[in-house]
């Protein structure tokens, strides 16, 4: 089972990194564009209500505003900074509030489509999560998904585990194993939404590599988008800094290329409609 954070300490992390959000996104801002094309092919008529859940700063609600201009655009987030910053982007083509993916704010069966992108791998309850988005989207609508599953940050956590092997002689590490953040699977992903009142579902699954000059601005990255919280938080100490120091030289040793290093994002991209009740 993968094991998250509170929700308070997931929306302090990203509440705090509102401001610097759009700057360190790279993967994110690819996965915004390849789900705003899937969207185009897979819907059957223009939304006329749609719902961002994990909206962020509105990078995606951007993205479906251009290419759905009159529909009713509402954003959700758990941060009230990143709420804020997608207010003032989007302006009045838009309400944003404040909410939990798992307790989304909304009536039942309000909205045509709902989305989200690059933000249910964070949170704490998954399957709570996808049965909000299927209760709040009228029978016949559509949820769009991407978010990043099992062999996503792979590099690094197989780093991770040989340095503080390693370094504590392959003995200790316990606690150190708890800090790597785990990513759901496509089987279990599968398997709950078998078991929701979905049709029509379709999962594909996309790598993207971004690359970065060493293992410190791969960690900087990764904090600066709020997630080191999320993924564990700070650590100090001489062992943590040995375990970082191991890391790194077998990071470039086994995966540098002309000086960087790479970390792949497993993105799982999931289209999904709600049944329509049959009177028969």
């Amino acid at each position: 089972m993968v094991r998250m954070p509170d929700s308070g300490t997931i929306a302090a992390a990203f509440h705090q990194k509102a401001v610097e959000y759009d700057r360190h996104v790279l993967v994110q801002k690819r996965v915004v564009t390849h789900l705003v094309e899937s969207i185009g092919l897979h819907l059957e008529q223009e939304p006329g209500n749609i719902l961002d859940v994990g909206t962020g700063t509105g990078a995606l609600l951007e993205g479906l505003h251009a290419r759905y201009p009159h529909a009713l655009l509402t954003g959700v987030d758990i941060a009230f900074n990143m709420c804020l910053r997608a207010q003032q982007k989007l302006g009045s083509d838009s309400r944003i509030v404040t909410g939990n993916a798992e307790y989304l704010p909304f009536g039942t069966g309000v909205f045509d489509l709902a989305v989200s992108a690059s933000v249910l791998q964070w949170v704490g309850n998954l399957a709570a999560a996808l049965n909000e988005l299927r209760r709040v989207v009228r029978p016949g609508g559509d949820v769009s998904l991407a978010f990043f599953c099992e062999g996503s940050l792979a590099e690094l956590q197989h780093c991770f585990r040989d340095a503080t092997g390693r370094y504590t002689h392959g003995g200790g590490h316990g606690h150190e194993m708890s800090r790597l953040h785990g990513f759901h699977s496509v089987a279990e992903v599968t398997s709950l939404v078998k078991g929701m009142d979905f049709e029509q579902v379709v999962v594909t699954v996309e790598a993207e590599v971004d690359w970065y000059d060493d293992l410190h601005s791969l960690l900087r990255s990764i904090k600066n988008i709020g997630a080191g919280t999320v993924s564990g938080g700070a650590a100090s100490g001489l062992g943590w800094r040995g375990i970082l120091r191991e890391t790194s030289r077998l990071y470039m040793e086994r995966y540098g290329r002309n000086g960087s290093i790479p970390v792949t994002y497993n993105v799982l991209y999931l289209t999904a409609r709600t049944r329509v009740q049959s009177d028969i």
